[in-house]
This record gives structure tokens, C-alpha cells and sequence, in this order.
């Protein structure tokens, strides 16, 4: 069964047990929220970081599919597919 993999920057690695890269079995499209539920379960932390209490993506979060922001796609109905690759940037702010 193929993977989603989630790429996660290296200031997110700390919330998810050090890990770069989270994977979720998909035999069929998710949508980006389904696939964050899969891959944060184990990391609540993680989780309250990418989504606010509402369940929304976060200001300063930013998810791309295949190269695209999920922001101007479906956000977090945006699906995915087996094989794809989902990358997770957290904004800075600067000083």
C-alpha cells in the first residue's frame, strides 16, 4: 500500500520525535486534515502547532501538495493521493 509522506522542517522534528518525515498508509485520496490526524495522533504537541483549536490551519503554517499551497487549492479538503508528498513550512517572523 503506498505512503503519504508529510516532510516536516527542522524546527517541527523536536514535536514529532525527532522524526523528518511522518507517513500515513493511503489506499485512496485523503483530504490535508484527514492526513494530519493520521500523522499527529502520536504527537499532540505537533498537532495544537499546525492547527488552532478550531481545528484550523495555523497563521504562520504553511502546507504545499506536490509544490502547491494548500491555501490556494481546497485547504484542508485539499486531497491527496497515494505517493504524494506533503510539505510542512513554519513561518519565522522577523525581528
Amino acid at each position: 500500500m503506498p505512503d503519504i509522506s508529510v516532510v516536516l522542517p527542522s524546527i517541527l522534528q523536536p514535536l514529532a520525535g525527532g522524526q523528518s518525515v511522518l507517513t500515513a498508509s493511503a489506499d485512496a485520496p485523503r483530504t490535508v486534515a484527514s492526513l494530519l490526524d493520521a500523522v499527529t495522533g502520536d504527537y499532540p504537541v505537533l498537532a495544537r502547532r499546525l492547527r488552532d483549536e478550531t481545528g484550523a490551519l495555523r497563521r504562520f503554517v504553511n502546507i504545499y501538495v506536490d509544490g502547491d499551497e494548500v491555501r490556494r487549492l481546497h485547504g484542508l479538503e485539499t486531497e491527496v493521493a497515494p505517493g504524494q508528498e506533503v510539505l510542512i513550512i513554519q513561518s519565522v517572523a522577523g525581528g
